[in-house]
């Protein structure tokens, strides 16, 4: 039945509650964007501009940040990290609502590089809970819930922001982060499988084993996944405001939105994904026409279907490959690398989509996203032919669990495939989690969503 696989996920154990306290955990990160580009616009008098400075400072912070803190996890455990990133984050609203411009920039960047890890965090335990049988749909909840996260924050943020002002915004997102952190401690969702080494063992493993081209291209196509959301987000609001319909935005992306959680809730019924490239390429091509649709925007919305459709997968399939290829005891840097490429990709996107639609028009934002992302297909495809041929159809050195019991968690003997699957030059002891979304940066769709 179609709906078996999510039964199925969701009967595991400390899965449903992970999902719940990760949904509402990133709900005031979702919201952090518009609610400091509202505080320096209104607050500070400067203009968007010079918010696009602050948020840039935030996404520098944030891409140095991730593998960072990912790779505490993995020496340290998640709760020392939890601790760190929760004060250092509450202190950063506390005080970034008082600061003076000036300030604010550099104070930024330190906000960003220790900022609750949350979206990586729920991920990396996704893969350590479930087996690889389902851990596909376990990556689609966690991408429809993502969706959902950034969805209500923005919203609620612009709420409070218009309606008490930014500063009690900002210091409404200082204690939603103190939720958030405590409820993730609390939880303490595991890092590691039953089965694989605990954080206690001191286990290291060299970047040499991982960080391999294969790691590389997932990467590769990961950022310009976000690049191409992004810039799209840009490229909609800059056509129905060229043809007198910038009214209809918010149904618009609301569609969008709607569009990619459909896409991503048909993802994970299916029983063997597909490699992240193969979703990838048809998004970013069927994303240059868009724009042609501009002049009405129910036409723009139907255009936005195909694409928007493959934007939940495309994220999804990413981080299901990285949760089967990397070890355990580097899963937590691998993930922040992957949650810095998500960060990069959306910061790229939007100005790529702006210089483009300000010298050729809206349509060209389209475009413009849609034909860098084809290039990127196109760069990392010679790569993945050539792992193909090396490796057509390796077998998983591991069994399929008997059944789905926490005693009885692990790798289930699915046959690797393309970017997504674990190549034979990996020790057999090798057992991977997932990497994706979302960065803990906002991402794209009704005010910036990560998948």
């Amino acid at each position: 039945m179609l709906l078996t696989p999510y039964r199925e996920t969701l009967a595991l154990p400390k899965i449903p509650s992970l999902l719940v306290v990760a949904t509402l955990a990133r709900i005031p990160i979702a919201a952090a964007a518009v609610v400091l580009t509202l505080h320096v616009v209104t607050d500070l008098g400067r203009g968007y501009g010079a918010a696009g400075l602050v948020g840039a400072a935030a996404t520098i912070g944030g891409s140095i940040g991730a593998p960072v803190m990912g790779r505490l996890i993995d020496r340290r455990g998640l709760r020392p990290v939890l601790v760190l990133t929760t004060v250092a984050e509450v202190i950063y609203w506390l005080i970034a609502q008082a600061l003076p411009y000036w300030a604010l920039l550099p104070v930024a960047v330190v906000g960003g590089f220790l900022a609750l890890p949350a979206f990586s965090v729920a991920r990396q335990s996704i893969a350590a809970l479930t087996p690889e049988s389902h851990r596909l749909p376990a990556f689609a909840l966690d991408s429809i819930t993502t969706e959902m996260s950034f969805m209500a924050g923005p919203a609620l943020g612009v709420l409070i922001a218009t309606s008490a002002g930014p500063r009690v915004a900002m210091l409404t997102l200082a204690g939603g982060i103190l939720l958030s952190g405590l409820g993730l401690w609390l939880l303490n969702p595991p890092t590691r499988a039953a089965h694989e080494k605990p954080v206690s063992s001191g286990e290291r493993v060299p970047r040499r084993s991982w960080l391999k081209p294969r790691f590389v291209a997932i990467l590769a196509v990961t950022m310009a996944a976000t690049l191409v959301l992004s810039g799209t987000d840009v490229a909609v609001v800059a056509v129905l405001r060229e043809s007198g319909e910038v009214h209809w935005t918010g149904a618009v992306l609301s569609l969008w939105a709607f569009f990619s959680l459909l896409g991503g809730f048909a993802y994970g019924t299916i029983r063997r994904g597909l490699p992240a490239l193969a979703l990838f390429a048809p998004m970013a091509v069927l994303t240059i026409p868009v724009g042609l649709g501009g002049d009405h925007w129910w036409l723009l919305a139907l255009l936005l279907i195909p694409a928007g459709a493959l934007c939940a997968p495309t994220i999804t399939a990413s981080s299901d490959a990285i949760s089967r290829m990397i070890p355990a005891a580097a899963r937590g840097e691998a993930m922040g690398l992957h949650n810095s490429a998500l960060t990069v990709g959306v910061a790229l996107g939007g100005p790529l989509a702006g210089l483009a639609i300000d010298t050729k028009g809206g349509a060209w934002g389209f475009a413009a996203v849609g034909a860098v992302g084809v290039l990127v297909a196109l760069a990392v495809l010679p790569a993945e032919i050539r792992r193909r041929r090396a490796d057509p159809a390796p077998a998983s050195s591991s069994p399929e669990p008997s059944s789905l019991e926490p005693s009885s968690l692990g790798p289930s003997s699915l046959e690797p495939s393309s970017l997504d699957q674990p190549s034979s030059e990996q020790p057999s002891s090798v057992r991977a989690v997932d990497a994706a979304t979302l960065a803990e940066q906002p991402a794209v769709k009704a005010g910036t969503r990560p998948e």
